[in-house]
């Protein structure tokens, strides 16, 4: 079973590289281009039966937008899809931080195991009730690399705004051993 994982288009905090996590920002002029460019690609790859999003308002207008491409009638908002939570961190700036100074400011707020629980959660409820389905979800940078680096034990390189990764619903939903 295949699904494409879908990071939101880009809002001004992405392009002014600020830690957005549930801070409820718009897409930017650029950011509803990259939706109608991925709805575009998943259209050119066959027909999808649903489309699940996160419910924070960038990813819910990328997912409509989708929607409206591939003539999905509706999106489903799941709160367990969300980005991750920065705390107090968040509208702060990466620009030019290196690894390990990123990695202290995005600890201000909730951990990349919890991140990766409740996504995994909501991953595992959509093979259960959906065991044939092929879905679109529409969802955040960090959220995707959690995932993805826990699907193919590796770590995922920067996820751009607007991108399509196509992925094996199996590898998602594998069980699950927290990251130390």
């Amino acid at each position: 079973m295949r699904w494409a994982l879908v990071r939101h288009g880009q809002t001004e905090w992405n392009q002014r590289r600020l830690l957005q996590g549930v801070t409820d920002n718009p897409l930017n002029v650029a950011g509803q281009h990259q939706a109608t460019m991925a709805g575009e690609e998943l259209a050119r790859s066959g027909v999808w039966d649903r489309i699940v999003s996160s419910p924070l308002l960038r990813a819910r207008q990328t997912a409509e937008r989708i929607a409206d491409i591939l003539g999905v009638s509706c999106v489903e908002l799941v709160a367990e899809l969300s980005e991750r939570d920065f705390g107090t961190a968040e509208g702060a700036s990466v620009a030019g931080l290196d690894d390990a100074a990123r990695s202290q400011l995005m600890a201000q707020g909730e951990s990349e195991p919890a991140v990766l629980l409740r996504a995994h959660a909501a991953l595992d409820q959509l093979v259960q009730c959906f065991p044939e389905d092929r879905i679109v979800i529409v969802t955040h940078g960090t959220l995707m690399r959690t995932v993805l680096d826990h699907a193919y034990q590796t770590a995922t390189p920067r996820v751009d705004n607007g991108q399509v990764v196509s992925v094996d619903a199996a590898l998602l939903t594998r069980p699950m051993s927290l990251p130390k």
